[in-house]
Order: C-alpha cells, then structure tokens, then sequence
C-alpha cells in the first residue's frame, strides 16, 4: 500500500496540482488586495464613499442576553466582485495557456513534416535502388 501510495505521490500530476494550489492560494491573496485596496476603494469614491463590507440589514436588534443578527449584504456583494474578478483572471491566464499550447502543437506539426519518418525513408532508398 505503501509503495502504491508512493507512485500515485510521485506523478508529475499530483505535484503539478499541488503546485498549482498554492499559486491559485497566492494569486487569490493578490485578487483580494487588489479587490479591498483599490477596486473597492474606486468604488466608494464613484458611489461618494459608500463602503459595502459594511452595509447590513438588522434581522434582530441585540438584547442584554443576545448579539444582534445580521444579513451582511455588503460583504457578499463584496465576494461576488472578488469571484468575478478571479474568474476573469484565470480566463485570462487559461486562454494564454491555451494559445501556446496550440502555438507548440503547430510548431511539432511542422517538424514533423520536415524531418520523414523511417518508413519514408526506407521507401525513397527502395524506390531510388529500383530507378538504377
């Protein structure tokens, strides 16, 4: 079981998933500094200083022996920007990906056309000794 677990740990994609959460954990850290530190702040000042993290409808008043209970509209509408933003950024960099990709299948393409294979070669040498 062990030696079955260490071949499943050691494919390259398993440790190009790792790899790529903890990018996708880091670039999610820079799309919310990017959210909170400039995107939201644009938009208090086009919306005259509205902040929406902290817009909330009281669904309870608090009491002496219970908190208050909230609906934190703000802070969703705030995770919806977040999401929005992300997924454009990773459309982005997919779409880029994706674009090489085929720029690096055009280009093997293209070798391959260039260089015969074996069979064509031993097929001109046949072809050539039969011409004499």
């Amino acid at each position: 079981m062990f030696k079955e677990f260490k071949e499943f740990a050691i494919k390259g994609n398993v440790i190009d998933l790792a790899i790529g959460v903890v990018i996708g954990a880091a670039f999610g850290k820079i799309v919310s500094s990017l959210v909170g530190d400039i995107i939201m702040p644009l938009a208090g000042l086009i919306t005259n200083g509205v902040d929406l993290s902290n817009k909330v409808i009281v669904l309870k008043k608090a009491t002496e022996s219970a908190e208050m209970i909230t609906l934190n509209y703000g802070l969703f509408i705030d995770s919806i920007i977040n999401f929005t933003i992300i997924a454009f950024a990773i459309f982005i960099v997919v779409k880029q990906v994706n674009k090489l990709q085929k720029e690096k299948e055009k280009e093997e393409k293209i070798k391959k056309k260039e260089k015969p294979s074996e069979e064509v070669k031993i097929l001109k040498e046949i072809r050539d000794s039969l011409k004499k």
